[in-house]
């Protein structure tokens, strides 16, 4: 999985986010356009795009939407702290390959809104509906989704939705049923007591689990850094370490789920985590 998985593209000419703290707001306000690519630097955690993240083996999205204040055409947009692409294109992207390869299945998760009343909520669930259509597989228990079920019923998309809205719609998975417990941190050793004490904790509580292997800037480590940007001070130099806990997990039911990182590209993360399923038992091969 990809964490903030649409931030490839941040438009440095849209407005900060409306979730972004006043002091940010205030930044933007004072310095312009010279504070956006600064903040671009330290926003954007992905360079691939959605296309391009599918063909290298990602199959889960970490999505944030959000309305756009004095938008005359009241779009949607990804965001994360400034505006990405509109979520529609988004979503075409990846229907398109799911299209060209029938047996593939991705998994959205919305788990921020930002901006967004009931009126956004049903255009969004509308766009889903329009643009997937069958493909969505609506909400069983997750013990019961192998491919095997997912290919009988030609379903490839797993919509979770961390919005009361889910419990009304019938192709949205409940938020609870996708936890990615946050670590919070700059210090790679203390993500990695985090990652293993939360898949230690881990009980089969019939839902999907998200491992981040993410490291989280604090305002001191962006104000040092501010010209080189989230990349270069903080992934690549911890990628080693980080790298050596994936290589050590184990896939199944009391292991690693699903794990995401920031620049999926890096080193070899994606094969890596694509090689710990077939650590599973051949009994265990048609397990999610």
């Amino acid at each position: 999985g990809s964490h903030d998985s649409f931030s490839f593209y941040i438009d440095e000419a849209s407005p900060v986010g409306p979730e972004q703290p006043e002091t940010v707001q205030n930044f933007v306000s004072v310095f312009g356009t010279v504070a956006k690519k600064l903040m671009r630097k330290w926003l954007a955690t992905q360079t691939m795009n959605f296309t391009s993240q599918l063909g290298a083996g990602i199959r889960y999205f970490d999505l944030r939407i959000s309305t756009k204040p004095r938008d005359p055409d009241n779009e949607l947009y990804f965001a994360h702290g400034l505006f990405s692409a509109k979520v529609k294109e988004g979503l075409e992207e990846i229907n398109a390959f799911l299209t060209e390869h029938p047996k593939e299945v991705v998994f959205l998760d919305f788990n921020h809104f930002y901006g967004m009343q009931k009126c956004h909520h049903e255009k969004l669930v509308q766009m889903l509906k329009d643009t997937y259509g069958n493909k969505m597989c609506p909400a069983i228990f997750a013990h019961e989704v192998s491919l095997q079920y997912l290919w009988e019923k030609e379903h490839q998309v797993l919509v979770f939705y961390h919005s009361p809205v889910a419990v009304e719609v019938a192709f949205l998975w409940p938020g609870q049923m996708m936890p990615a417990p946050w670590a919070n941190t700059t210090d790679t050793e203390k993500l990695i007591q985090f990652l293993q004490a939360s898949i230690t904790e881990r009980r089969k509580k019939g839902s999907f689990f998200i491992s981040q292997v993410v490291l989280t800037p604090k305002a001191s480590t962006v104000v040092k850094g501010v010209a080189s940007g989230l990349r270069e001070t903080i992934t690549e130099r911890a990628l080693p370490a980080m790298m050596e806990w994936v290589r050590t997990q184990k896939a199944g039911e009391s292991g690693v789920n699903i794990i995401t990182a920031d620049f999926v590209e890096l080193g070899d993360f994606i094969s890596t985590v694509i090689k710990l399923n077939y650590s599973l038992d051949e009994g265990e091969d048609d397990t999610t």
